[in-house]
């Protein structure tokens, strides 16, 4: 391992810092804010505003290195791409980049498995390892961001939703000082309209979520209309009530004044009958909510099934007039195991350990 210091490893006010205690001037830190984000620079040596002398220097103490890509996968079917990211302590996550029309959307990890143990989710089964640090959060994003920023121009929107890998909310700190680095001018500069932290149900990240003044977007992962199915379905989650986690999410809305997502994973013969449907408008009639029908993504779990087409658009049409938004969201690269943990798990069965 390499006794350099990664450059992305400082949040921004520390590298203002580190700049200042080496004496130089305040528009270096700016420089290399840009070069380290902006222009996602994959050396020191790429920083061509800086002189070779003070790149020698900087080199001598660190360098801009990143997260490995150890897998990834390309859909023949809708160009989304699957990656597996090697981190520092040999442990992996995974992203996601999903290309639609002038849109990418990149969908990342917050923790190396998962706290919650959800039956419709692989990443549970993998168990919690630890949290991601804001800058290995970010460093999912910054390869990927080198490849699209060629493209980018007012037509083209990135969005970041963190419904990667983990329960965002149990590593709030990380996930806010991540944020940050999107949002920042000199970080990736992105919308925090564009950003959304998905949550099982994790009320007190959500209130320094809100705390924060960030303004990004927040889901919230409910796939039941019963206290008692969404403690059959989400044992761990489900130990914050059904209710505080539907008020909770509305105080979230009113104090960023925007829609809290509701997420709803449609399971066949488990929460998608038209009772379900009657329940879920019940919850969110004229609440500032948008309600998103994701029909399952058949995993490790041999015992659910994903609704059919018909199915859907039924508990959709019986929804809608309830509910004040009603959208459905179908996943995406069906065929390079694009849902939470499928290449995770995959890549690790057919992977000899190493010796």
């Amino acid at each position: 391992m390499s006794s350099l210091v990664d450059l992305r490893r400082f949040s921004l006010p520390e590298l203002e810092s580190m700049v200042a205690e080496r004496g130089l001037p305040a528009f270096r830190y700016r420089q290399m804010a840009r070069w380290l984000y902006g222009k996602a620079a994959a050396s020191i040596d790429e920083m061509t505003d800086l002189s070779l002398d003070l790149r020698t220097e900087l080199s001598r103490d660190y360098e801009v290195g990143g997260l490995e890509v150890v897998a990834e996968r390309t859909s023949q079917v809708d160009r989304t791409r699957k990656f597996l990211f090697r981190l520092q302590d040999g442990r992996s996550v995974e992203s996601v980049l999903m290309p639609l029309g002038r849109r990418y959307t990149l969908c990342i990890s917050s923790q190396v498995g998962c706290t919650l143990d959800c039956v419709f989710c692989d990443t549970g089964r993998m168990g919690f390892l630890r949290n991601l640090e804001a800058w290995e959060i970010v460093g999912q994003v910054i390869p990927l961001w080198r490849e699209i920023r060629a493209e980018r121009d007012d037509k083209v929107r990135t969005n970041i939703v963190f419904m990667g890998m983990g329960e965002p909310l149990h590593n709030t700190d990380a996930v806010i000082e991540a944020c940050r680095l999107l949002t920042d001018p000199l970080g990736l500069h992105l919308r925090p309209k564009g950003i959304t932290v998905s949550t099982a149900g994790g009320i007190a990240g959500m209130r320094k979520l809100a705390d924060s003044g960030l303004g990004v977007r927040l889901a919230v992962s409910l796939n039941a209309t019963t206290q008692e199915e969404r403690e059959r379905l989400m044992p761990k989650a489900a130990k914050v009530p059904l209710l505080e986690l539907v008020a909770a999410a509305r105080d979230y809305a009113e104090r960023t004044n925007d829609r809290a997502t509701m997420e709803y994973v449609l399971m066949r013969g488990v929460n998608d009958r038209p009772e379900d449907a009657d329940r879920l408008g019940d919850l969110f009639r004229g609440g500032p909510f948008k309600i998103n029908l994701i029909p399952y993504n058949p995993g490790g779990n041999g015992q659910l099934e994903r609704p059919d087409r018909e199915a859907v658009d039924a508990f959709a049409r019986r929804l809608y007039p309830q509910a004040p938004v009603v959208t459905v969201r179908w996943s995406m690269g069906p065929d390079i195991a694009a849902a939470c943990g499928q290449l995770k798990t995959e890549v690790e069965r057919t992977t000899p350990p190493a010796a």
